[in-house]
This record gives C-alpha cells, structure tokens and sequence, in this order.
C-alpha cells in the first residue's frame, strides 16, 4: 500500500443550483499509485475540475473518503486543508497567475517564500534549478511580459515543481495557447513523465495516449473508463467513451 499516493472511496459531489441539484461526480472510486502520468479526459460538464478541486483539497465532496498519501483528507477543515496542499499538492492551470512585476525566478520562488511547514531549503537555489527543468535556465531574470505564453506556462510548472510536491494537478495546461506554444508545454511534460505523480486533464489525444500510463474518461459525473491508452483509445468499453473518441478525432 506504500505505493498508493490517491485513493477515493465512493466519491459524490452535488451542488444546489437554484431549486436543482446538480450531481457533478457520482461515486467515483480511484486508486493512484506514485510515479503514475494520469491524462484525464471528458466532454465539458462531466467531472473533470470537479474532481480535480477535490484531489486537490480545494473543495470537500458530498460523501465518499479520499486518502492522499496515506492520510484521510475529506474530512479536514480549511486550515487542515490548505496545509495539505502546500505540503503535498502542486498545481498548474490554464492561467499563468505570475505576478507581472515580478522575474520568473522571484515567482516560482514566491510560494516558498510563504511555506509554513518549517522545511527548511534555499529556495532561490530551488527555484533555479525548477526553471532549469522546464527549459528556462537562462531566462530566470525575465518579467512575464517578456516570455511568450509558453514560456509563461513553463514558469508556471517550475513555480509547482519547485514545491517538491507529492501530486502535481495540470487543469488543461494548454487550452489557452497556439499550437507552437502547446507544443513546448507538452514537450516538457513529456520530460517530467515519471519524475511525480501527474493527473492532467487535457484534450490532447496524441500526446495522452504516448505518455500516460493510464487514461480515465469521465461522463456526466461517473468514470466510464480506466486503463491503459492503448485499450481506452482503441478499444473504449462505454458507447459514452466511444462516442467522445470519435468527436475528438
């Protein structure tokens, strides 16, 4: 059980909308195992940030139990919570949320900066070295505004890289670049395979299908898929699945 780093039990998520409840996840079970590239995939409004708002303790579910590395977390408070994720927990989205004024090395170290666990590290020394594995060793001194939205998303891993966490979150890391600059931010995630823990959801297929280590597909709140690429891709169980594979081409 060593190697489990994520593990849900019967995961439910429902919000009140108006006089309606909406089921966002429907008893979701997932077992993660360290080292694991996990592509996450899904029609818009199946689940997806969702459950990446509850893996990353940024919301609690309905019912159900999640353990992250080894500890029980659904039941935590918010400081509990918050504790957890600057411990465990590193995260990248489709936004870049650097500070403008700021160099790429001040701003993956900033977080660091704030870290309460006590560990102590040099973070400058850290944050270099972060910026150096997503290939941006020699562009630390730069501002945001003088990378391009590439290099800005790359600053943006290294800034959770630099975290060592435990689990790294990527929420559709690419969806709001061109094609070139998607491209390099995959390249480097291609790189990190293996390196930590990933679950990204992302709408890249190519790219899903070469690295990961297993694919799950979400529909209408429920896992309807969970394997390895080659089986979900060619050989999808659900018509939910195969419906989605073939309106992604």
């Amino acid at each position: 059980m060593d190697d489990i780093v994520i593990q849900t039990d019967k995961i439910v998520k429902t919000y009140a909308s108006g006089s309606n409840e909406v089921h966002a996840l429907r008893g979701i079970d997932l077992t993660v195992r360290r080292g694991e590239f996990i592509a996450i995939m899904g029609a818009s409004g199946s689940g997806k940030s969702t459950l990446m708002n509850l893996l990353g303790c940024l919301d609690t579910p309905t019912s159900g139990s999640y353990s992250l590395d080894g500890v029980r977390v659904d039941g935590l408070d918010r400081n509990a919570l918050a504790s957890i994720r600057n411990q465990k927990l590193g995260f990248v989205f489709q936004g870049f949320n650097l500070l403008p004024r700021t160099s790429a090395v001040e701003n993956v170290e900033l977080p660091m900066l704030y870290d309460r666990s006590g560990r102590k590290r040099d973070t400058h020394a850290l944050a270099v070295e972060a910026l150096k594995r997503v290939g941006l060793g020699d562009r630390g001194g730069a501002r945001p505004a003088q990378l391009s939205g590439g290099q800005q998303q790359r600053v943006a891993i290294a800034r959770s890289l630099a975290m060592q966490p435990e689990v790294l979150l990527l929420d559709e890391p690419t969806s709001a670049l061109d094609p070139e600059m998607r491209g390099e931010v995959l390249a480097v995630l291609r790189d990190l395979a293996g390196t930590c823990t990933m679950l990204v959801v992302t709408h890249e297929m190519a790219f899903a299908r070469g690295v990961a280590s297993r694919i799950w597909v979400f529909d209408e709140g429920r896992l309807v898929e969970d394997g390895p690429p080659a089986q979900v891709c060619d050989h999808p169980r659900s018509e939910r699945a195969r419906a989605f594979f073939k309106a992604a081409g």
